[in-house]
């Protein structure tokens, strides 16, 4: 059986996105935590990602480290995690490589945190560009695909996985959203996968500072 190695679900937007591939594709796996910021942690982190970072995803001797390439291996079993159709697939694999390589204003002050209600937090202007270009996405996406489900392209994919931590930021930092993006983010929100990693985000007792620092 496959085994996902997290970080705090509360911060680790990185974790949340093989874990919700993982939840919705029915894949069956095992799931292991090393919390950030112990006095082992680093240890315990290279004993399994020979990268140093989490997640990763252990499949007998295999070791698959960062998120997008671990989603890209969990649609080897589940083609279905991408759309079907060509154009729309190649479309959904760049938005992902742009949540993946992005937004960096965006991920320094606005930091994932379920936990959190602080509405207005972290907003730089470079922070309004960014979150006027994942709207743009999210309505371009749901315009072509809103006949066929809720979702980005639909179906649920791994586009929805990698912006799935952002569903959480917008709603930590109360981001105003059009009518188009707030139905997509109530569809995620509602994912009982979704559910339960907030749930679960939220009896987490370990405090990051770094983490915490637009709260």
């Amino acid at each position: 059986m496959l085994t996902l190695v997290i970080a705090n679900r509360n911060y680790s937007s990185w974790s949340l996105r093989p874990w919700l591939a993982l939840k919705q594709a029915g894949i069956p796996f095992r799931e292991q935590r090393i919390p950030l910021g112990g006095a082992r942690t680093r240890d315990e982190i290279l004993g399994v990602s020979p990268s140093g970072r989490l997640p990763v995803l252990l499949d007998g001797s295999l070791a698959v480290w960062d998120s997008l390439a671990i989603c890209e291996y969990l649609a080897e079993r589940r083609p279905a995690l991408w759309p079907g159709d060509a154009p729309a697939r190649a479309v959904a694999r760049s938005i992902s490589a742009e949540m993946h390589s992005g937004f960096t204003a965006l991920r320094a002050n606005m930091p994932m945190n379920c936990r959190a209600v602080v509405p207005g937090a972290g907003r730089a202007p470079e922070v309004e560009r960014d979150i006027a270009r994942i709207l743009e996405i999210w309505e371009g996406c749901r315009g072509r695909h809103r006949a066929s489900g809720p979702f980005l392209f639909g179906a649920f994919s791994i586009a929805d996985a990698m912006y799935a931590p952002v569903v959480w930021r917008f709603r930590t930092y109360a981001v105003e959203l059009p009518p188009a993006c707030a139905a997509y983010s109530e569809a995620m929100q509602r994912l009982p996968a979704m559910q339960e990693w907030l749930e679960a985000a939220r009896a987490e007792t370990e405090v990051l500072p770094q983490y915490e620092t637009a709260v």
